[in-house]
């Protein structure tokens, strides 16, 4: 007869997947970086061939432009598939913050070999290391123009997701990875624009100064774009509180259940695109022995999932209303019970 394995801690056993409106959003992003990766890359080989040609500090910036896209868009698939890792033992809340993580890698790619390059090229150009011919200049207007239908073509299909995913675009960019690729996009549009008015004013005028400050005003717009998306990832790595409106929603449905007299304190974080932890210390009413209490918690944490598919982990810690009173007034505080020996949760 064989002894029964040891009992399962908690945070071990298997936890439902995201729901299946997730996975079909995965998806649909992964085509969509897809896209922005095959047009970035083809359009790096044209903008660095033309530049060399061309002699172009504006093209070889835009150049440089599309080679950290495409770097960033292989950061980013790596991060759609890597979030979706289901929890273990050492990560038990699972890997959603690869998310924010590989985001944040993709921010430092645009600064380094984006905005970095483009202020070099613009400094060479103003420092007279470019040269002054103008041969090539239309075959890389050409290829500028191609880039611009390219880079917008894909700038659509990230835009339309958008729409689809969340109907607004707040709500469809809470996606780290598709708000990457729609900044992406978005900038390249228009560094092209930028890059193309810097060329045909350099052929018009003679001076290389309107090209250079192309490449400046191309580098400082990564630079800008870099800072943006790196500030929103580094908020999501160290604990980012859920939506206002989210918090809201769970105290809410806290706050209707019968048993639950008051909700002393509420504290959620994103975990990834579609976990969040919720934390609630709460006060039942008074008479309910510890079997109630425990039956109370599943009930609570069952509908609140139910409501909220996103709260996949929530803890509870529940006190007795009377009890907590009366420490109230007896040590004139509002003593945390995880410090009094007054825990309970779920």
């Amino acid at each position: 007869m064989t002894s029964p394995g040891p009992k399962p801690r908690r945070g071990d056993e298997p936890r439902p997947g995201p729901p299946a409106r997730h996975g079909s959003s995965d998806r649909k992003t992964r085509v969509t970086v897809l896209v922005a990766l095959g047009a970035n890359l083809m359009i790096a080989v044209a903008k660095a061939v033309g530049g060399l040609f061309a002699g172009s500090p504006a093209l070889l910036s835009e150049a440089a432009h599309s080679v950290a896209d495409s770097v960033n868009e292989i950061f980013l698939l790596a991060a759609l598939r890597r979030s979706r890792r289901p929890a273990d033992r050492r990560h038990p809340f699972g890997y959603g913050k690869e998310r924010f993580f590989w985001s944040l890698l993709a921010a430092v790619g645009i600064f380094v070999m984006g905005g970095c390059f483009s202020f070099f090229q613009g400094f060479e150009a103003l420092q007279g290391g470019a040269k002054e011919s103008h041969e090539g200049y239309v075959a890389g207007l050409v290829v500028l123009a191609v880039a611009l239908v390219s880079e917008g073509v894909s700038l659509v299909r990230a835009l339309h997701q958008v729409h689809r995913q969340g109907g607004t675009a707040a709500q469809g960019l809470r996606d780290p990875a598709l708000r990457t690729v729609v900044a992406e996009d978005s900038t390249a549009v228009l560094g092209v624009v930028l890059a193309m008015v810097g060329m045909a004013l350099h052929m018009v005028t003679g001076n290389v100064v309107w090209e250079a400050s192309a490449s400046l005003a191309i580098g400082a717009l990564l630079v800008y774009v870099a800072y943006r998306l790196g500030r929103d990832a580094r908020e999501q790595l160290i604990g980012q509180a859920a939506d206002p409106e989210l918090s809201d929603r769970i105290r809410q449905l806290l706050e209707v259940q019968p048993e639950i007299d008051s909700v002393e304190e509420l504290l959620t974080m994103q975990l990834g695109l579609d976990s969040i932890l919720v934390a609630a210390r709460v006060d039942v009413v008074p008479g309910l022995d510890s079997e109630e209490v425990e039956e109370i918690s599943l009930r609570i944490r069952h509908s609140l999932m139910h409501a909220v598919p996103e709260a996949d982990q929530i803890f509870l810690d529940i006190t007795d209303a009377s009890i907590h009173a009366a420490g109230r007034r007896t040590n004139g505080d509002t003593t945390s019970p995880a410090a009094t020996g007054e825990r309970g949760g779920a």
